[in-house]
């Protein structure tokens, strides 16, 4: 299946490979080295520029932002110390799960 979820997991391997690397020749590098708040605060923009796209623009648009949007959410995992397979361990589990369901059993 082309563009499946294993290319977020080698985007994952390779963003992780950039831990430490020259900021000079790598933006994920760059990231890395201004830490958390930045990553954070990239990850924000392409939010709302994902939102504005599906808002005003056209589906092609729409997917061009919410890769990068990804991409950004890839970085903090890493920068956190979580894996993609965390993630897709906790959808797995709330699978078959109603969100409103899902929302109560949190826990607080």
């Amino acid at each position: 299946m082309r563009g499946d979820i294993e290319v977020l997991n080698r985007l994952f391997v390779a963003i992780e490979s950039r831990k430490g690397a020259d900021p000079k020749k790598s933006y994920t590098a760059k990231l890395f080295k201004k830490g958390r708040g930045k990553i954070c605060q990239k990850l924000g923009e392409e939010a709302v520029e994902t939102v504005i796209a599906a808002l005003d623009e056209k589906p092609s648009d729409v997917a061009s932002e919410s890769a990068d949007l990804l991409y950004h959410m890839l970085v903090l995992w890493a920068e956190v110390g979580i894996k993609p397979e965390d993630v897709w361990a906790m959808l797995e589990q709330r699978e078959g799960t109603s969100g409103v369901d899902e929302k109560k059993n949190r826990k607080k």
